[in-house]
């Protein structure tokens, strides 16, 4: 038995997210199809985690375990050969039998690309959030200070119903403007809870349209209380664009 780890590289406006489901096509069912007509035998993938329909990844982990004999390298050639146009593997290396894509994992790295102007865009209307309202980029650095360090992240959980603990540890933020008038807000932590990065990017952009105060967004971090003022970005602007080991 051998252990493949494919980095992945996918568009996800045409698919229900990462996941298996039911009645809809998932990035993991495309990529294990592909595997069973070149391994010829019934492949479980395992991914780093889940993505929301509608967002993209530039650097996905997943792991599947083979009898087949194929080198890594005509594994990667073999799967690109055999999937769509906007899903494809990067690299595929062989790696210990212990390794798992999503328990080996110490922390990700996700990044939201905001196109910041009065007119929205044709050619990349599935890959950034077109926001109008002139952001203060600068405000919103200021809050995403807050973000830094071990915080219960309760509040940017969907529906605040997150299974298990909500604690999470924030290692770096990061927010830049872009050329075309592109905000991208970067964020690496040990781990993210359901919704959690578009929870956070919407409301700090409730922050650069001075909605809130930078002091309202540090209070939604460190205290529990419920806010009418938390707001969930669009998934089409999320990228997740490295996984950590």
């Amino acid at each position: 038995m051998r252990n493949i780890k494919l980095t992945i590289e996918y568009d996800g406006r045409e698919y229900s997210g990462w996941q298996r489901q039911k009645n809809a096509v998932s990035v993991q069912e495309t990529i294990e199809y592909a595997l069973e007509k070149i391994t010829l035998e019934k492949t479980i993938l395992f991914g780093s985690g889940r993505t929301d329909s509608g967002a993209h990844a530039l650097g996905q982990v997943a792991n599947f375990k083979t009898t087949c004999q194929l080198n890594p390298i005509k594994f990667q050639k073999a799967l690109n050969s055999n999937l769509p146009a906007d899903t494809v593997i990067i690299s595929a290396e062989e790696v210990s039998l212990d390794f798992h894509a999503q328990y080996s994992a110490n922390g990700k790295i996700y990044v939201y690309k905001i196109l910041n102007r009065s007119c929205r865009t044709a050619i990349d209307r599935n890959r950034v959030w077109h926001v109008d309202h002139n952001l203060d980029v600068g405000e919103m650095k200021k809050a995403s200070k807050s973000l830094m360090g071990i915080h219960d992240f309760v509040n940017f959980s969907q529906g605040r119903l997150a299974r298990g603990s909500t604690t999470r540890n924030v290692i770096k933020t990061n927010i830049s403007e872009m050329d075309n008038s592109i905000i991208q807000f970067s964020i690496e932590s040990d781990g993210f809870l359901k919704r959690m990065v578009r929870m956070l990017t919407g409301t700090l952009v409730e922050v650069g349209k001075g909605k809130i105060t930078v002091h309202d967004f540090e209070k939604l971090i460190s205290t529990n209380e419920h806010s009418k003022h938390i707001f969930t970005a669009p998934p089409w602007g999320l990228y997740l664009y490295k996984v950590n080991y």
